[in-house]
């Protein structure tokens, strides 16, 4: 028996004693040591998603359950408005992390990993992750209560005892918070990853072919309502600095400033000339 039936027999450069083919299970498990690079390299890849997605649920449930859960028993020190600041819509995360990495776990083969179909899960999570969104527009927020906190000793000292009562390795709340960016990043490159080693007959080529799409959009819509966010604000700003504004907020209609520069305005008969300053929105001049 080959284990993968989707290499040739030259893959497989170990023969079965005796050089007959051994159809009990032992002669399937000793087929198996003899998988290719390629399935080697499969292998590393499904060993190291899964790994790295147990770690980082170890990591959610430490700041939830280490800092958070601390943090509401202190309700003078801090106000929920206040910790949905700086922790974002982290729990949201973990429970929807919990999930995701079940299905991974169902989906793994321990005796042959390579043989393992996760595209699959990507595939049906990719909408659930668009929480991240939230949580990346939400982080430049979080990091500048934290530097605002880091000011205060009683704060520093709260969360240091959070860390240590909870056993998490040595580094300040703002570096735990930065996880859930880089995990949502990560994605497409361990997706991109498994494509490479995953051959085009495998069961699972064409789910990670389309997972990584997937993920890649992901990452691309959170990076454009980031984008966008930032225009809003923008616009805000530009409207408050201007003396004696009339008429409608700019951000009723729009929402990116796309040009600003000088023109001559000429009103008619005369033909007076005078300059201006124009500014032109996406949906309005």
């Amino acid at each position: 028996l080959r284990v993968n039936q989707d290499e040739p027999m030259d893959d497989y450069p170990l023969k079965v004693e005796g050089g007959k083919e051994d159809d009990s299970s032992s002669g399937t498990r000793r087929f198996g040591m003899g998988q290719t690079t390629k399935d080697q390299m499969r292998t590393n890849v499904i060993n190291e998603i899964i790994s790295t997605e147990r770690d980082y649920i170890k990591h959610l449930k430490d700041i939830c359950e280490g800092y958070i859960k601390q943090c509401r028993k202190r309700a003078d020190m801090f106000t929920e408005e206040q910790l949905k600041t700086i922790f974002g819509n982290i729990e949201d995360i973990y429970r929807c992390q919990k999930k995701f990495v079940k299905a991974l776990e169902k989906k793994f083969n321990k005796d042959h990993p390579h043989l393992s179909e996760v595209g699959s899960c990507f595939l049906e999570y990719q909408t659930e992750f668009q929480i991240y969104s939230e949580y990346c527009n939400n982080h430049p927020n979080a990091c500048m209560e934290l530097s605002r906190l880091a000011k205060v000793n009683k704060y520093v000292y709260f969360f240091e005892a959070c860390r240590l009562l909870q056993k998490m390795i040595d580094i300040s709340l703002d570096g735990f918070l930065l996880t859930p960016v880089q995990k949502i990043c990560k994605y497409p490159l361990q997706l991109a990853e498994l494509l490479k080693y995953t051959n085009p007959q495998h069961r699972d080529f064409k789910d990670v072919e389309a997972a990584l799409n997937a993920m890649k959009n992901v990452a691309r819509l959170i990076n454009e309502r980031k984008r966008r966010l930032e225009n809003i604000d923008k616009i805000a700003q530009w409207q408050s600095s201007i003396e004696d504004w009339e008429g409608e907020d700019v951000l009723v209609r729009s929402s990116e400033l796309i040009y600003s520069g000088e023109l001559t305005k000429i009103s008619h008969p005369q033909a007076k000339s005078q300059q201006r300053m124009f500014f032109l929105f996406d949906h309005q001049l």
